[in-house]
């Protein structure tokens, strides 16, 4: 099965550059998010396509209306974090006040409650099983932090499933939807989402997701943004991984759409049999 997911932050929230990961420069860039909604929604409306979108609590302060257009139009919202900082580099305290503070915004806004999370460049990592004690505390359910390979930030490539896993952390149990990997030239490679998918010609991404029965995809706003401006600034590295084949982007993703179906997490989780999704113990 496949699940469709989005990370609802604005084309300027990358971590891995001092240039753009503090609050106080975020006002400095252009505002995209809106225009980037509306090709998001156009888009899943033509394709008749259901996903969900963790939000950054901080887009829920800047914007609730955009939350709110995303509940209006029937989309599973969870969380993505407030302030889109690296989980390995906060001490518990803080990330446990960053999750709840960006909770609580979205729970405002929406009247319901949020049982999902996705942590900012996947960035859960065996050095954090403080994370899932967090989490559930805050009432979160499932999980989509776990990418099992290696990348700058985070990753968890010692991870023992590719699979929907049950985490137990202390007796404390979240269902766990990894980011999927396929294998390509002796790794396991990401695909399905990010600069990645960008950068695999579509035939390799159709076969693998033809050739998996579970995909856990991750799209960006920015990710469709042909347009978007580029940050000088940033070092060549990051401006491949931001901007290569973002000109194709589109419609390699409506192509995607047109030749798979997607559901959300809620439907997965609805069918999926998780008497036989594997328990993972944390300390």
């Amino acid at each position: 099965m496949n699940i469709l997911t989005f990370d609802i932050e604005e084309w300027f929230h990358l971590l891995d550059e001092n240039l753009s990961n503090t609050e106080a420069s975020w006002d400095t860039f252009e505002v995209r998010i809106h225009k980037n909604m509306e090709r998001i929604f156009k888009i899943l409306d033509e394709k008749n396509a259901k996903a969900s979108f963790f939000c950054l609590g901080w887009i829920a302060k800047k914007y609730p209306e955009i939350i709110k257009q995303i509940d209006q139009l029937g989309y599973e919202i969870g969380c993505h974090s407030n302030q889109h900082q690296l989980v390995y580099k906060l001490t518990p305290a803080a990330f446990k006040n960053d999750t709840e503070i960006a909770v609580k915004r979205l729970e405002d806004i929406l009247g319901k409650k949020i049982t999902a999370y996705r942590a900012p460049c996947f960035s859960f990592t065996p050095e954090t099983p403080w994370a899932f004690e967090v989490l559930a505390n805050l009432g979160i359910t499932h999980d989509s932090s776990i990418f099992p390979s290696s990348r700058i930030q985070g990753g968890y490539l010692n991870f023992p499933s590719r699979k929907p896993s049950i985490i137990d952390c202390k007796g404390i149990l979240i269902k766990e939807l990894p980011i999927t990997t396929a294998r390509f030239l002796g790794q396991n490679i990401v695909f399905g989402g990010g600069g990645y998918f960008r950068f695999f010609p579509y035939p390799l991404i159709k076969y693998w997701t033809q050739n998996l029965d579970y995909v856990m995809t991750y799209m960006h706003p920015r990710d469709l943004d042909a347009s978007q401006p580029m940050i000088k600034a940033l070092s060549l590295s990051r401006k491949f991984k931001s901007y290569y084949g973002l000109h194709a982007a589109e419609k390699k993703f409506e192509q995607w759409l047109s030749d798979f179906k997607f559901v959300d997490i809620h439907e997965f989780d609805e069918s999926y049999n998780w008497e036989t999704a594997p328990v993972i113990k944390i300390s």
